[in-house]
This record gives structure tokens, C-alpha cells and sequence, in this order.
């Protein structure tokens, strides 16, 4: 193992502020699993995050852990077994005992909160508080444990998630034999949120969004990088160098013992891949049944993440034109090229001239650039048509549907994936804007509708204090139980090769292969691709090497190398 190791020891700060225990709004219904998308939308919750609570509950006095357990798992049982080398110091967050009642805004659901060291090189430097959820298993019999949850991001709520609709992507036999639990890892809405306040709206910032090639606009998208690295620094700067996806991984541990699990088993999304690969990699002796969807490959640095990222959209887009080119009422034209440049000529006359519909919507270039890359994400190929029919009519309807997502400020999702990213080399470009102008040639050829959208994103790390703590590298997480790893063929997010390499690197990994469009694969109509995962966690049964899913569930060719 080289990917992932202890960082070296950062000086402890102090205990940061105090949670606030008041419950948080309710989050929208249904899931949300993205990254791409993720990434597009902070840049429009940088206008100001609202203030949110530490914790959705306040903590509680020490009492009896759930009951619902394997034989044996009392809540510290795993303290024999697998949790016998912890170090003298930690011992004492991992014999904690959780109080469990019901989430203020979601009673059907359980929340409890856990305290963790700010610092795990230096325990005794102060304490954050977590808070987890969970959904008991619906089962009779004494089940499998706990699976946790995580959705992606970074910055996205685990809880939110899984309370807004996340237990719904499961299926009854997983449901029936787990404890679904979501944590939010620290730094992130329920979990010590990093609250930078910043007021640096996303038209300054630039981020995500087309942008010209001239150093004077590069320069002031640098210069709103900066201004949100300050707020950062200036209102979480304790914080700041301790929301690291190694930490979190460190977090899971502590309440993977908790909950009374003598190994983890967990379904990881979109960046929870990575942050479950990290997981591994500290721990593979403790892996229990893990679903990696939509893989990040850790061995790249933030150059390739993004540079990868946008050759990605631009398979999506060319799968999305090729299937619009074939239908009589496809707004854009009648060959991937043609419909190609009617985006381009879009894009530009709407950074000329916005489309407005009322006092309030004002539709720009990067606002339809903003539409796309949700519409091939999710993927919603029927809206994304009906949004560019719109943008040619005057009409923001669907416009508006797709650019919803980006638009929502009811988390810290955006001062939290900035935090999170910058501390791992695979998430984190350090680029100036001498050096992004040096890498627009290679981004536009890589993909040419996207790549000024994603070059302008390599200086998001350029100016943030804290250098990365965890350098890219291969994960191979020796000994560790089947890794079962899925990736979607034209992914636009986390592109397929990512998976292929994952699955590689890892010393029990199984590659899933989803022939498919859009980000990540359980749960988007692949009966295929469902079973398979839904046998590996109730069952422990691996699909075959090689196996190829389709949306029909039927064989399909193999996947391209």
C-alpha cells in the first residue's frame, strides 16, 4: 500500500466552535449522487451558504447502543477482534456508546451523534461531533450489520441523502438484511460544517463556466479564488486542515466499531469511491462487503482529474448528439458536428445577449453550459432536448428544471467541497492562470464544447492555506475482502477508464461494466447491473469476471479499452 498513509502530524489548533444544535431544514426528496454535478453546483452555492447545525441532533448522554445486532455485537464486541491494535489514545472514541432517536425532520429515521479527534496524529488537540442517521432494517431475522452510505461530492450530505430518498434506491432484500446508515463526514452540513460565508457570487468566481481565453478574465476568476480562500481561512481556518477524505476515513472506522461491526460494509458513490478506496487502503483487514459506483481513480493529480473529467463530458455530449441527430424533432441539427457547433453558436450569442423571461431569470452561455452538463449527468437526455428547443424559442422552462440543482444554498456544500478537495492531490489543482491559458489547447482538444468549462476549474486549489495532506497513488488495500467496483461506459463524471484502473489496482477488486450513459450505474434501470450488487451485499455472491451490463440487461460487446 503507498496510496495511503498517515500524513505528516499538522499542528493541532484547538477546538473548533461549538456546534449548534438546531435541526436543520428538511432536504428535498429523492437522492442525489453526483460529482461532476457536484462540482457544478458549488459555484452557485459560493454565494452564501446558509448557516447549518453541527448536528441535526444535540448531544446526548451515554446510553445502551442498538439492539439489533449479530450475536455477540453489543456496541463493543468488535474491540476483541478487529479493533484490537487500535493505539491507547483512540481507544476511548471508539467505546462510546450511541444514543439513537428519532431525526427531528425525518422521525422515521435515527440520528445519534459521535465525537471524533480533530486531529488523529494529536488526539488530545480537541474533538469535532459527527452525526449519523440510519434506517433500521426491515427485516426479522438478525441481518448483516450496518451499510454505510455515502452519495458522493465531496460536500454533499450523507444524511440528507439517505433521508430524502437514498433508502429507496436499495432493494428490499438489502434493506430486509441492513441498518442503512449515513454519516456526514466532518466538515460537511450535520458534521461540524466548514462555514466560510464567503459572498462570492459564481459569475465572479468563473468556475465551471465558459470563460474567454484572455488573461485578464483568467485573472479575475483567480482573483475570486482568492477572495473565497480568504473568507475560508478567516472563518474556518481551525477547521481547515482537518476535513481531509483520510480523516473521514478514520471517522467511518470509529463508527464502524460503534455500531457494533467487526467490518465495514459500505456502498460508496461518485467521490464516496474514493473516500471508501481510502477507507481500504487504512484498513483492509476491517473491509467487509464494499460497492464502489462511479470510481475515482487515485492515482491521477487534479490536472488529470479535470482534463479526464472533460473528455468525459464530451463523450457524453457526442452519445447525447448522435441519439438527437436520429429524431425528427431534434432541436440542433442533424449530425453530431452540425449539432456541435449549434451549441457553440448558442452558447456565444447567449454571452452576448442572456435570455431573460421576467424581471428575475436571466439566462447566460454559462448558464446553458451549466444545463448541459446536468442533463448528461443525470442522464435526462428528453429534458436536456426540451431545454435547448427552449433556449432557441426564448422559453428558460426546462432551462430552469436543469439548472435547479445548482441554484440550491440550503447546505455548506459548496465551502465544503472546496475543504475536502484541496486536501487530496487527485481532487486538488494548484494551477495559475498563466498555466491554465498554457492548457486550454490541450482541454479544447480534448473536448472541445467542454474544455474552457473545465480548464478554468484547475485554479480552484491555487491559493487555499493548507497544502494536500494525501498524494495520489495506487490503492491495493492487501488482504482486504471482494471490492466490488461499477463503472458506467460513458460516464461523464467519473469516466469509465477510472473504474478500469481502480479495480486494477485493488488486490480483491471486481469490475462491473455498465454499457450505459450518464453518472454512476446502481439504481438507473440496469436489472442487470441491480441484481449483481443486490446479490454481492445480501449475498456475498460476485458477479463473473468480465461481466457487461446494458439498460435491456441483456450481453452486451465488451467494454472498449
Amino acid at each position: 500500500m503507498t496510496a495511503v498513509q498517515d500524513p505528516d502530524p499538522t499542528p493541532g489548533p484547538g477546538s473548533p466552535p461549538g456546534p449548534d444544535p438546531t435541526p436543520g431544514p428538511e432536504p428535498a426528496p429523492g437522492p442525489r449522487r453526483t460529482r461532476g454535478g457536484r462540482r457544478r453546483r458549488t459555484l452557485s452555492v459560493l454565494a452564501g451558504c446558509a448557516l447549518l447545525p453541527a448536528a441535526l441532533y444535540p448531544a446526548a448522554p451515554a446510553a445502551a447502543p442498538s439492539a439489533a445486532r449479530p450475536a455477540g455485537a453489543d456496541g463493543t464486541a468488535a474491540h476483541s477482534a478487529a479493533d484490537a491494535g487500535i493505539p491507547a489514545e483512540l481507544r476511548r472514541y471508539y467505546r462510546q456508546r450511541l444514543q439513537w432517536e428519532p431525526c427531528p425532520s425525518r422521525p422515521s429515521y435515527q440520528c445519534a451523534t459521535l465525537d471524533v479527534p480533530l486531529d488523529y496524529a494529536r488526539p488530545r488537540a480537541g474533538e469535532l461531533q459527527l452525526t449519523a442517521a440510519r434506517k433500521k432494517a426491515t427485516g426479522n431475522g438478525a441481518g448483516l450489520g450496518s451499510l454505510l452510505v455515502n452519495p458522493g461530492g465531496p460536500g454533499a450530505s450523507a444524511i440528507d441523502y439517505l433521508t430524502g430518498g437514498g433508502a429507496d434506491v436499495f432493494s428490499p432484500s438489502v434493506r430486509a438484511s441492513y441498518d442503512l446508515v449515513a454519516l456526514d463526514p466532518r466538515g460537511v452540513q450535520y458534521s461540524t460544517p466548514v462555514l466560510c460565508e464567503s459572498g462570492t457570487s459564481s459569475a465572479t468566481l468563473g468556475t465551471g463556466r465558459r470563460v474567454s481565453a484572455e488573461s485578464t478574465r483568467l485573472a479575475a476568476s483567480d482573483a475570486a479564488y482568492e477572495q473565497l480562500t480568504d473568507a475560508c481561512a478567516q472563518r474556518a481556518g481551525k477547521l481547515l486542515p482537518h476535513v481531509g477524505t483520510l480523516d473521514a476515513a478514520r471517522d467511518m472506522d470509529v463508527l464502524r466499531a460503534l455500531l457494533g461491526d467487526e467490518r465495514l460494509h459500505y456502498v460508496g458513490f461518485s467521490y464516496g469511491t474514493y473516500l471508501g478506496a481510502t477507507y481500504a487502503g487504512l484498513f483492509p483487514s476491517r473491509v467487509g462487503r464494499m460497492v464502489l459506483d462511479g470510481a475515482v481513480d487515485p492515482t491521477i493529480d487534479g490536472y488529470q482529474d479535470f482534463l479526464d473529467t472533460a473528455r468525459g463530458f464530451q463523450v457524453a455530449w457526442e452519445s447525447f448528439a448522435a441519439d438527437c441527430a436520429a429524431r425528427a424533432d431534434c432541436p440542433l441539427g442533424r449530425s453530431t458536428g452540425q449539432i456541435g457547433r449549434a451549441l457553440d453558436a448558442l452558447r456565444d450569442r447567449l454571452d452576448s445577449t442572456p435570455l431573460r423571461q421576467g424581471k428575475d431569470i436571466s439566462i447566460t452561455g454559462d448558464d446553458l453550459l451549466t444545463a448541459v452538463v446536468a442533463g448528461l449527468e443525470a442522464p435526462n437526455w428528453q429534458l436536456l432536448r426540451a431545454a435547448l428547443q427552449g433556449a432557441l424559442k426564448g422559453d428558460t422552462t426546462a432551462l430552469q428544471q436543469l439548472l435547479a440543482p445548482a441554484t440550491d444554498t440550503s447546505s455548506n456544500a459548496g465551502d465544503a467541497f472546496f475543504a475536502i478537495s484541496c486536501l487530496s492531490e487527485p481532487l486538488a489543482p494548484r494551477s495559475t492562470p498563466a498555466q491554465v491559458q498554457a492548457a486550454l489547447g490541450q482541454f479544447l482538444r480534448a473536448s472541445p464544447q467542454f474544455g474552457k468549462f473545465y480548464a478554468t476549474q484547475l485554479m480552484q486549489c491555487s491559493h487555499w492555506p493548507v497544502r494536500p495532506v494525501q498524494p495520489s497513488g495506487r490503492v491495493t488495500a492487501p488482504g482486504a475482502a471482494p471490492i466490488l467496483v461499477l463503472g458506467t461506459t460513458r460516464d461523464p463524471a467519473t469516466p469509465y477508464p477510472w473504474a478500469k484502473a481502480l479495480a486494477a489496482q485493488l488486490s480483491s477488486g471486481r469490475l462491473l461494466t455498465y454499457d450505459a450513459d450518464g453518472h454512476t450505474a446502481y439504481h438507473r434501470g440496469s436489472a442487470c447491473v441491480d441484481d449483481a450488487v443486490d446479490r454481492y451485499l445480501a449475498q456475498g455472491r460476485l458477479p463473473a469476471p468480465g461481466t457487461v451490463c446494458t439498460d435491456q440487461a441483456r450481453p452486451a460487446a465488451p467494454p472498449p479499452e
